[in-house]
């Protein structure tokens, strides 16, 4: 057995075996097959595909190149979340502490940008200080103590999916159903959760563009979790859009402060409170989602969760005063307001090119060696469906240059259409899939 056989066999089309997939996911892990031919291979799936016992085996395999933790010294149910990826997706910096704030356990380990997309532990290193790797130890601790840790994924926790996850960013492969659904059910078995919440996007920001490849990975993935004997939960919620109206990894964290803190309201709470719902109904601690919600709205407006999240941060290493102070967050070096420029109606955006456009400005990585530029991004007020005129706000640009600003306004310009009629609000959620069916949103 060898790695060229391997990707002839799935080039032309063929199903890779267990010990094939065993083969190439235990030479990830241990560095024993270089990045060319991984990256060949990666993408020999992005075209041909996988069966679905080859993404369980998949799966299987990149749970099995590691540890698994152990989190059963932690009391209670714990109940994971993780997204398939968006723009302006903030909602763990949100969710986790409002959901600890009512009292159930958030143990979570979270991934970095991916593509277009950016990555929970890239925003929280934002925040001066602040550190995304504890021990096991030192992980279940803080949980025990505080309620609530965010931390990035231990070298010792699938590393095969770690060494893969880096490739696929930087090989056009991330929007491969099988590498989503192994990828984000390998990490997610092997962090110790008792049951997870999956937020699975959908729309022109989303890494599956359609409802109906949306559902296949939901569905894929709610599948893998009944093999574990893990409930799962998967929302298929909207990406139509930017979710928050910050983009980039600073800015993302004050958009979070802002939204526990009640300064701001719109889809980004919404879709937080929805995925949080979920979470408590999972754990136990609320009977359905709507007692659930209850009970996380009371969490934001006491200012529970914005005291659980500054608790988090001084845990962690990082200035817990950013919450108090938004100025200690990274600042950039140029800011410009950006007017529309023109009377309508905001139609449509390419979210994609807009994340693509933070990317470009620093925000996210081209190659995964790249360094992150945390200040900069820009902020997006305008929503689908609004009205606007010539002197409506755009975006506020926040870039390292006024070169780079010039570069980011054509492509948020571009990626922005209007019409001269109103046209509908894309919905916040789309379906819920459980192992007992799929329920839609008929509003």
């Amino acid at each position: 057995m060898n790695m060229v056989e391997i990707i002839t066999k799935k080039k032309l089309g063929g199903a890779l075996s267990p010990d094939e997939i065993k083969y190439f996911v235990d030479g990830a892990a241990t560095g024993s097959v270089p990045d060319y031919q991984l990256a060949a291979l990666l993408m020999a799936i992005r075209l041909r595909g996988m069966t679905a016992e080859e993404t369980t085996a998949l799966t299987l395999a990149m749970l099995k190149s590691g540890d698994v933790a152990d989190l059963s010294a932690i009391p209670g149910i714990k109940v994971d979340k993780h997204s398939t990826g968006g723009v302006g997706d903030t909602t763990t910096l949100i969710l986790a502490p409002l959901v600890a704030a009512c009292g159930v356990p958030v143990a979570k380990m979270s991934g970095r940008g991916l593509g277009h997309t950016g990555g929970t532990l890239d925003k929280l290193e934002s925040i001066p200080g602040l550190s995304v790797s504890l021990s096991e130890k030192a992980f279940v601790d803080q949980v025990n103590r505080i309620g609530l840790a965010v931390i990035g994924q231990t070298g010792s926790l699938a590393p095969a999916d770690k060494a893969l996850y880096a490739l696929r960013d930087v090989t056009a492969t991330v929007d491969s159903l099988p590498l989503i659904a192994s990828s984000i059910m390998s990490k997610k078995l092997a962090s110790g959760a008792d049951a997870i919440v999956l937020d699975v996007k959908t729309g022109s920001g989303a890494i599956m563009h359609t409802l109906e490849g949306s559902l296949e990975l939901a569905r894929a993935m709610v599948a893998i979790g009944a093999l574990a004997e893990k409930p799962v939960t998967a929302v298929i919620t909207g990406m139509a859009q930017p979710l928050g109206t910050h983009v980039g990894n600073a800015l993302e964290v004050k958009d979070a402060i802002d939204v526990l803190s009640g300064r701001t309201k719109g889809d980004l709470l919404a879709v937080s409170l929805l995925l949080g719902s979920h979470m408590l109904t999972l754990a136990g601690a609320a009977k359905d989602p709507a007692e659930a919600e209850i009970q996380l709205r009371r969490a934001l407006d006491s200012g529970a969760g914005l005291e659980k999240l500054r608790q988090m941060i001084g845990a962690q290493g990082g200035d817990p005063r950013v919450c108090d102070d938004l100025s200690r967050l990274p600042q950039p070096a140029v800011r410009r307001r950006v007017t529309v420029g023109r009377g309508g109606y905001v139609d449509a955006m390419d979210t994609t090119a807009l994340g693509l456009a933070a990317q470009a400005m620093g925000a996210g990585r081209l190659r995964k060696t790249d360094a992150l530029d945390y200040s900069v991004g820009f902020i997006l007020p305008v929503r689908i469906g609004d009205r606007v005129e010539r002197d409506t706000e755009l975006c506020t640009l926040c870039a390292r240059s006024e070169a780079e600003a010039d570069a980011a306004e054509r492509a948020i310009r571009a990626a922005i259409t209007f019409s001269e009629e109103p046209p509908a609000r894309p919905k916040l959620w789309e379906a819920v899939v459980t192992a007992d069916g799929t329920r839609m949103n008929e509003t």
